[in-house]
Formats: structure tokens, sequence, C-alpha cells
């Protein structure tokens, strides 16, 4: 279980980015993040991945206390951030360099047939499509076996075709080893699609405003009535501030 406790998180500036949050997320599980800009949702996950630190309250995975970046907790950013004078295998396998050689090449191997890309192993960053190198972050991402993934709005930047494309594929791989997966997006349907449960977050700090489970079964018709009534109930919290001024 991924546990986060009382979260505060103050800039050098004095800005207030989140404060007093409170979320566990089962193993398993997979929690949308949803809110609008300047809510802390990008911040919330820096804090959990321990790639920045809390002012204050307590983040764990498994009773484990989160103090820093760690193995078994991956990150898949918006953009894929790869190395362009490493090829396709050498980047995959970048996180993973303290295991024997051996393992390295049949995790990255199994890694780059997870994401169907086996046969551009040898590769490199620049040919590669937008949505291809978004899947060698993902498969960056899994090859350490993470106990928890986080993905900061990992398809905002792709094409309507290749983001539905790809959300698709991530279901796929969660379903492989069943992850505890949090994802940030700005996406209704993305989060209605993939989600067990949608946090709604609010600014000014950054705090939980609701938290819903939808009961759509899977896999799920983004034309489907149920589907629809979720995305206007989910769109009426992200604009309760303008339903408030009316």
């Amino acid at each position: 279980m991924l546990r986060v406790a009382d979260l505060h998180k103050r800039y050098p500036n004095g800005m207030l980015a989140l404060a007093g949050l409170d979320l566990c997320v089962e193993q398993g599980e997979i929690v949308a993040i949803v809110g609008g800009s300047g809510c802390g949702k990008s911040t919330l996950l820096r804090l959990v991945s321990g790639l920045d630190r809390a002012t204050s309250g307590a983040i764990e995975l498994d009773g484990s206390p989160v103090t820093g970046p760690r193995a078994e907790i991956g990150m898949v950013f918006q953009e894929p951030c790869l190395m362009p004078w490493l090829a396709i295998d050498k980047n995959v396998a970048f996180g993973i360099r303290h295991l024997p050689a051996a393992e390295q090449k049949a995790r990255t191997r199994e890694a780059l047939e997870r994401v169907g890309l086996s046969s551009h192993a040898e590769h490199w960053p620049r040919e590669l499509s937008g949505g291809q190198a978004q899947r060698v972050a993902l498969a960056r991402a899994l090859v350490a076996r993470p106990r928890a993934l986080l993905l900061d709005e990992p398809f905002s930047a792709l094409d309507a075709l290749t983001r539905g494309d790809l959300q698709e594929h991530l279901l796929e791989l969660w379903a492989y080893d069943r992850p505890t997966m949090i994802l940030v997006t700005h996406d209704i349907e993305e989060a209605l699609a993939l989600a067990d449960r949608i946090v709604v977050m609010q600014p000014n700090p950054g705090r939980i405003r609701a938290c819903v489970e939808p009961k759509l079964p899977r896999p799920r018709d983004r034309l489907d009535a149920a589907f629809l009534e979720w995305k206007h109930r989910l769109l009426a919290e992200l604009n309760w501030r303008a339903h408030e001024r009316r």
C-alpha cells in the first residue's frame, strides 16, 4: 500500500503547494488525480517518487518511509526524456546498471517485448515516433519491476489516436503484474477509462476536494451512457468555482 499522511509542501518563495493531503492507494489499485493547473498534482507525484522532499507529513510504501528515489517506485514523465546518445536498449537498462549484465539483458529484452518494441532495441531515439518513444519510457520504468508506478500526464503530448492506443496498452501492461499506479492527467476521459478511483484536487493550496469510485466494468466504452454520466459529474466537480460565482 502507498500511504500519504498530512502532507504539506511549501516552496522557498513561501508558496504553499500542498496542505494536509491524505491519500491511501491499495496494492494493485489504479488511482487517477485530476484538477486544474496549479493544484499540486505534479508536486504530489514528485514527493511520492522521492524526487522532492515534503515540508511535513509522511509518505510510505508498504510501511517503509519514502525519503528519496527508490527502485520500487517507477516514474513516467510527460516527455519521454530519452538520452539521445544511447540506443533504445541502453536507455531502458539505464536504471538497472547495478544488476549483473545477463540479468540486465534479460530484463531489458522482456520490457521491450512487453511494449512491442523488441525489434527496435538497437535503434536510436531520433528514429522513433512520439508514441514509440513513450513506450520506451514505459519500458524503462517497468524494467526495475516497481511495486508502484507513477505517471505524470504521460500521453498528453500525443495525438488522440496514439493516446487512445497507449491508454489501452497501459492497462495491458498493468495487468501483467498489477503494480500500484497513480496517474496525473488533465483528461477526464483518460481518468475514467483507466482508473479504479479518481481524486479531484483543488488549488490554493493544493488539497483533495473529492474522491470518487466509478463503478464501470472493463473494458470501458467511452460512448456508454454510464461513462458519459460519470464524465459530466467529474466536470461539475472540476468547475465548482465557476458554479459558485453564478
